[in-house]
């Protein structure tokens, strides 16, 4: 797990351009049952600096125990898999950010069970994996593209249910895995296969940047950040701290924001309209929709925030046709004409 140091880590704020990926990663900040997030593009444009960025600029977390329930030969009980230290039980903690290498094996990843130890000497003997480090925070995954499909899969199920359960021959523990599961590659070394990119609840396409005016400030900010980081931070902490207030307000009023009944039906018309199979696409859509409109303050969605959250909610799910050479984002632009208006 990274321990994330304020002081080493790039202001999300600071980031040029590249609203698309900042826009999905803030939206699974907001509500976390979006679904995550694939980031597909080229290399060296803040793939992985947005993510370590985000996190480190989000509200500290309440510090409390992890807690898993383990059944052994049919009787339950519960351990601390994180007990938290008595002298700082109140005290807050940074947003974990846990990185998953493509070497990890499944029981690195969910945790490992030693049978014989619980059943020679009646321990409960589980050594936490990953996914019990990244509760209540983000696990990345870079080049997601070339991890082996079942532990994608796996990783999908986990954060669908925020649950991990791992079983082995009457041994059984469960505990709470809620966390923000964020993928980057690169789509020239290939893509995830469509079942599974219809399971990512965003996906946003950053290209390198052409403009030569924020290419320019892409070097000064990384300069200045390298050459005299304390001052860079001080510089960005005011709009670091406005970003945090507004994330930490939607949080607060996303379970009483409202989506009309007009704009929901406009946004399954639009999901048959593009052929979409299944009903993730709509569900997406509109947690979307909601989380864009806590960020704005709102407690009402309106047509503007389905228009924002559209294309980044829709272009995965798309049906491929190899003989089509339409934009998927054009596409999706198309049909909202005339079902998102005002």
């Amino acid at each position: 797990m990274s321990a994330i140091n304020t002081q080493t880590i790039f202001p999300f704020t600071a980031i040029v351009g590249q609203e698309e990926m900042k826009s999905a990663l803030l939206l699974n900040a907001v509500d976390a049952g979006i679904g995550g997030v694939l980031i597909m593009g080229h290399r060296g444009t803040a793939k992985s600096t947005a993510v370590r960025s985000l996190a480190a600029l989000l509200p500290p977390m309440a510090q409390q125990p992890l807690i898993a329930e383990v059944t052994l030969q049919g009787e339950k009980s519960e351990i601390p898999l994180y007990p938290t230290a008595k002298n700082d039980a109140n005290a807050p903690q940074s947003v974990p950010i846990v990185d998953l290498p493509l070497s990890a094996t499944e029981d690195r990843v969910v945790g490992t069970l030693d049978i014989e130890v619980a059943l020679s000497q009646g321990k409960k003997a589980f050594e936490p994996g990953l996914l019990a480090r990244a509760h209540g925070g983000f696990l990345y995954i870079d080049e997601v593209n070339l991890l082996e499909d079942h532990l994608v899969d796996l990783l999908l199920d986990v954060a669908a249910s925020s649950i991990n359960v791992v079983e082995r021959e009457g041994l059984s523990v469960r505990h709470p895995a809620q966390f923000v599961l964020v993928g980057s590659g690169n789509p020239e070394e290939g893509d995830l296969r469509p079942q599974l990119l219809d399971r990512f609840g965003l996906y946003t396409q950053i290209v390198t940047i052409v403009d030569v005016r924020q290419r320019m400030e892409v070097v000064r900010r990384s300069e200045a950040f390298r050459e005299r980081p304390g001052e860079f931070l001080r510089e960005w902490q005011p709009r670091q701290a406005a970003l945090r207030e507004k994330i930490t307000r939607a949080r607060e009023i996303l379970p009483s924001v409202e989506v009309p009944d007009s704009l929901l039906q406009r946004a399954v018309k639009l999901c048959v309209k593009l052929r979409i199979d299944g009903h993730r696409g709509e569900i997406t859509l509109t947690r979307a929709a909601r989380s864009h409109a806590a960020l704005e303050g709102r407690k009402k969605v309106n047509s503007s925030d389905f228009r924002r959250v559209a294309e980044i909610s829709l272009r995965h799910r798309l049906r491929r046709d190899p003989l089509e050479d339409i934009d998927s984002g054009e596409k999706i632009r198309d049909a909202m004409q005339g079902l998102f208006v005002g």
